[in-house]
């Protein structure tokens, strides 16, 4: 029986990686194999920053990647952990009753839900500023060489 509280938390710390999937749905879950990539390449960029810098243009695409999958997780997470115990056990505990103990919310579930939101919302904002002073900045240089 898949237990909400357990998917929450792995949504939350493992969801780039696709652990969430892989517990819900199994191995043959396509997304849970492709959820790693964006992770791999925003990790990438990471690592470009850490080697050449922060005016390295390929790590203001890929480290927005690495942030919005870890922001989407967290939505995912929240969604989760918000779902009605009716609507979680027929969807993942589908000959489980209704209420089944692994469907039912408790404190564990929702400090989940509170911690994702506030990470999730937080990596959000950061990938979103980032890549917008990256932008606009790239944009300032490209109109001084223009001008000059």
């Amino acid at each position: 029986m898949k237990n909400k509280t357990l998917t929450v938390w792995l949504t939350f710390f493992g969801g780039p990686l696709g652990l969430h999937r892989f517990y819900l749905k199994g191995f043959g879950d396509l997304l849970g194999w492709l959820l790693p990539i964006p992770t791999a390449f925003g990790l990438y960029g990471v690592q470009r920053i850490l080697d050449y810098g922060i005016d390295d243009q390929w790590s203001w695409v890929l480290i927005p990647l690495l942030g919005f999958t870890i922001a989407a997780c967290a939505l995912t997470a929240i969604v989760y952990g918000l779902m009605t115990p009716e609507k979680w056990n027929a969807r993942y505990n589908p000959q489980a009753p209704a209420d089944a103990a692994p469907g039912q919310t408790n404190w564990f579930t929702v400090i989940g839900i509170a911690v994702s939101l506030m990470v999730g919302t937080a990596i959000l904002m950061a990938s979103l500023a980032f890549s917008f002073q990256h932008y606009f900045e790239y944009q300032v240089e490209e109109a001084r060489k223009i001008s000059q």
